[in-house]
């Protein structure tokens, strides 16, 4: 530890005692021996209410432990100042890191302002943080072609191209009806998602093959504040009520995620849709369990599988070279730029999922179980 942060560490050791004595339940209870030492790294996620981030924090809280950290892990349920009095009382605790993925990426400026004072390394998980120089490394996916495989996957459900944008010999004409909804504008993943799928849809929107009904082609018209699943089912009642009751049929959706896909499949359903040839392909991501068995049901056509587990050993490792003053590996220095500098990170491959790849994508990898998908 440098003499800066043993300072801040000395001067706050009473205090973070006694608040680490009562939050046992929410530490992780390393070891204390290993690489780490017992050394605290706090780790901020944005809410329990989405299957994935629990796995994400279970995840990174075990390859931290795993190398001898305690781990203090927090859920704000997707509260912006929650998260921030979280990260600042893991600061007073006398974390050595910081692993966050963020509610809204703009809004820890001056939190992070304190983790710098104090000389704590910042690790942006899978969601970039903005506007401040105060963010070290970013662990996420390829983001971008994350969107560009959802676009893919609807192309692939309506006979057009292969699972990686091959046009299909022999492909239907069209015209396909096609409606789109993007992620929360808060979230600078949400971009990437919706620019990556439009760079493979828009030809086939100019070209005539495509067309969305609706009208609502804009990021800021798609968007689902929060991704919220509820929020989507609303926005696609609207837009089935207000360009579907002339009998005319919508064939496919884009969905940046699971939740979102869930809320789309519910206002088809509402509307008398059915599943069968008619049901419309609907992407997704993030492969949770509810929206893979929707899968093999037939009522999502496809997922984006980002293997958390590899992201949180990313994560863990990048926390803990940057606290032992040591460069992390990175495979990106120019993609993610924050608004104040490129923030440098690695980015993992995602994989796209159907009902023919569930068992090898998802279950011969150990992600999920037989019995837990009902297989």
């Amino acid at each position: 530890m440098n003499s800066k942060k043993f300072l801040f560490a000395a001067a706050t050791l009473a205090v973070g005692a006694i608040t680490l004595s009562g939050c046992a339940g929410n530490s992780g209870g390393g070891s204390g021996e290993g690489e780490g030492g017992g050394a605290l790294i706090g780790v901020a996620m944005p809410t329990k209410s989405s299957e994935r981030w629990i796995q994400d924090g279970d995840a990174v809280k075990k390859a931290l432990e795993d190398q001898g950290y305690t781990v203090d892990l927090q859920y704000a349920e997707d509260d912006i100042p929650t998260q921030v009095n979280q990260i600042e009382n893991m600061i007073t605790k006398g974390a050595e890191a910081l692993i966050v993925a963020s509610i809204d990426g703009t809004t820890l400026t001056e939190a992070l302002q304190n983790a710098a004072d104090a000389d704590i390394p910042v690790i942006a998980y899978d969601r970039l943080i903005v506007g401040t120089e105060n963010v070290d490394y970013y662990a996420t996916f390829d983001n971008f072609l994350v969107g560009q495989q959802q676009a893919w996957t609807l192309l692939n459900g309506l006979g057009l191209t292969d699972l990686e944008g091959n046009p299909t010999e022999g492909a239907p004409a069209g015209p396909f009806n096609i409606e789109l909804f993007a992620g929360s504008l808060d979230d600078n993943n949400a971009f990437f998602f919706f620019d990556g799928a439009m760079d493979v849809l828009k030809p086939f929107i100019d070209d005539g093959t495509l067309v969305v009904k609706s009208g609502q082609t804009d990021i800021e018209q798609a968007a689902t504040l929060r991704w919220d699943g509820e929020t989507a089912q609303s926005r696609m009642e609207d837009i089935l009520t207000a360009n579907y009751s002339d009998g005319t049929q919508v064939d496919a959706v884009l969905s940046p995620y699971d939740g979102i896909s869930r809320g789309i499949i519910s206002a088809l359903e509402g509307a008398g849709y059915a599943v069968g040839e008619e049901w419309p392909i609907i992407s997704g991501q993030d492969a949770e369990v509810d929206s893979v068995k929707a899968i093999l049901a037939d009522e999502q056509y496809a997922t984006i599988f980002k293997d958390t587990r590899e992201l949180a050993k990313v994560a863990a490792d990048m926390a803990v070279a940057a606290l032992n003053d040591e460069e992390p590996e990175i495979n990106d220095t120019e993609t993610y730029d924050n608004d104040v500098k490129v923030v440098p990170s690695y980015l993992l491959s995602p994989v796209p999922v159907v009902k023919d790849n569930v068992q090898s994508a998802l279950v011969d990898t150990g992600y999920w179980t037989a019995e837990e998908l009902g297989l």
